[in-house]
């Protein structure tokens, strides 16, 4: 699912575990979600409700993951000095060494932050397989907009500023069939400075029971470089791109038909390319009630949108275990608010077409819109 944020990349020297798809701090999500009991939290999305208990499937993928992570590293590393040997200059071709021996050093240590990462996941989740049941007799119009959350009715528009972006949502009259579920299309567009920074089609599914599925997404990144003439955006990568029912994809829960606190749920599972996961934090928020829920929250936006009724989620992810979220949802609104809780930054609702609190939403900054 989308990050809010920016991307850097270094061509020569990042290597795949580098390259993974965002999200959460693992001392920042412990810190938050020990308290909150996240530990003993019931398992969620689809977790194979019968596991063996001689046979601990979790964790067997969190090895059999890591193994494949250091196996990677050390192929980057290989390809990194073969690159290196035809650099002429010496002290250039030393540079090159040097920085390649970094980047294996550094994709150890990331590989085995996964793989504590992962080890923490299980300890939520249990050990069952992540095998959960998709089948087309179990969703409906994806158009229905039967989560008060998560309104999905063809022709929506928002938009988000912050960190440096503008965001824009659309769903789209479009749908798409994965592995049998009609599915629709949601296009989220993300740019800075006027340039476009990442386009994604989403796909969601709606749930007879009012979950909202997350199917994949194709998701592009671009890079602008200031001495092109004209400057035209450069695709960079199409890393966090998933489809369920493709090379061991599963869809996950975007958001749930009845969320508890401390809830905990898989949002999707690519391994080693896109494994979000959610926590369930409140489902009752309301600006001055809780100044941990408040902290980076903008009073009249929360008022505007908040009665006592919205949703606050943790989001995190084992691929990126430096890096923190919670996100804000109002109903018949949805998410309003990300909050970064690494960046200190936040991506704020400025405008929609469905609601009439759209038309008192917050203006950004005139400069962010030029």
């Amino acid at each position: 699912m989308h990050i809010f944020g920016l991307h850097t990349r270094n061509e020569l020297t990042e290597t795949p575990s580098m390259r993974r798809s965002a999200a959460w701090s693992r001392h920042a999500f412990f810190g938050t979600c020990t308290a909150a009991g996240i530990l003993a939290a019931p398992p969620l999305g689809a977790v194979d409700p019968s596991p063996d208990n001689h046979n601990h499937f979790c964790s067997a993928t969190t090895t059999l993951a890591f193994s494949a992570c250091r196996n990677s590293v050390s192929d980057e590393f290989q390809l990194a000095k073969a690159i290196c040997l035809n650099v002429g200059d010496e002290d250039e071709r030393d540079s090159c060494e040097n920085d390649a021996r970094q980047a294996r050093d550094d994709g150890k240590s990331e590989c085995r932050d996964e793989r504590d990462a992962r080890d923490d996941v299980c300890k939520m989740l249990g050990e069952g397989r992540y095998d959960p049941d998709f089948g087309p007799d179990l969703f409906t119009d994806p158009f229905a907009s039967t989560n008060v959350y998560f309104p999905l009715a063809v022709g929506n528009t928002r938009g988000y500023f912050g960190g440096g972006e503008i965001v824009s949502i659309e769903v789209l009259d479009q749908t798409k069939s994965i592995a049998g579920v009609t599915c629709g299309v949601v296009h989220d567009q993300v740019s800075v400075a006027g340039f476009v920074t990442e386009d994604t089609n989403d796909w969601f599914a709606q749930a007879n029971d009012g979950a909202v599925w997350y199917c994949g997404e194709d998701t592009k990144e671009y890079e602008t470089f200031e001495d092109d003439s004209p400057i035209v955006p450069e695709l960079v990568s199409t890393d966090g791109s998933f489809k369920a029912g493709r090379g061991g994809d599963k869809a996950g829960i975007a958001f749930l038909s009845t969320p508890h606190v401390d809830d905990v749920y898989r949002q999707e599972f690519s391994l080693s390319n896109a494994e979000d996961l959610a926590q369930i934090l409140s489902t009752s928020y309301r600006y001055g009630d809780d100044a941990e829920l408040d902290r980076l929250v903008p009073a009249d936006l929360a008022n505007l949108l908040c009665d006592g009724d919205c949703v606050v989620t943790y989001e995190f992810t084992p691929l990126e275990p430096d890096a923190a979220e919670r996100k804000y949802y109002s109903p018949h609104i949805g998410e309003f608010l990300t909050v970064d809780l690494v960046a200190q930054t936040t991506s704020q609702l400025y405008a929609c077409n469905y609601d009439p609190r759209c038309a008192s939403l917050p203006p950004p900054p005139p400069v962010m819109m030029r």
